[in-house]
């Protein structure tokens, strides 16, 4: 049987390897394993939303949607010092690796990695990141952005990335259609990099 990154507990060995990745200036190594997404280092997507933008000096609390191993949520936790990172995925293993590789980059006290359903209600964000799980299917997808955004803080705004192949433009439209203003911020090497913000 086929697994996938989306897998809440994937059943086959770890593999564990670790991974060099340059962010922000900074040079990581990460632990990757099988059965996550990306394990063979930072995926093309995500790397087009790190260059895109600045780390969010001004941000108190930002959510890793989809955080996979974790290096969204390790290099703004590493930038932004006064920052708390919720590093959301439903893969157990993925959260595994994002708390040992915080671990690693020293800023396990900052990253907090949990399922979707242990997030406190109470909690807002002033930033989302997200290389969002496309592939779980657009009724999925839609539902996922519609149960994050609105716990956006009022001048929040989310950082997405899209593949235009995979329906990015369709994508900002809804979201638009939504209530939720959204703009290309960028477009590089077939990725859309779209601003969320509240309407």
């Amino acid at each position: 049987m086929t697994e996938h990154y989306f897998d809440a507990s994937p059943s086959g060995p770890e593999e564990r390897r670790d991974v060099r990745a340059r962010i922000w200036d900074h040079d990581y190594v990460f632990t990757t394993a099988a059965g996550v997404f990306a394990r063979d280092g930072l995926d093309k997507a995500t790397a087009v939303l790190l260059k895109t933008f600045d780390p969010p000096d001004h941000a108190s609390t930002v959510l890793d949607l989809g955080c996979g191993w974790g290096p969204i949520a390790c290099a703004v936790a590493a930038e932004v010092p006064g920052c708390t990172v919720h590093a959301v995925d439903t893969n157990a293993r993925a959260l595994t690796l994002t708390r040992d590789n915080a671990a690693r980059a020293g800023v396990a006290d900052r990253v907090v990695a949990s399922l979707p359903s242990d997030v406190s209600a109470t909690v807002t964000f002033d930033e989302i990141w997200s290389n969002p799980p496309i592939r779980i299917g657009k009724e999925a997808l839609h539902a996922l952005l519609l149960t994050w955004l609105p716990r956006l803080a009022e001048d929040g705004v989310a950082r997405l990335v899209v593949g235009k192949n995979l329906g990015a433009d369709s994508l900002a439209r809804w979201l638009a259609d939504q209530g939720w203003p959204t703009e290309k911020a960028a477009s590089a090497k077939g990725f859309r990099v779209l601003l969320v913000r509240r309407g």
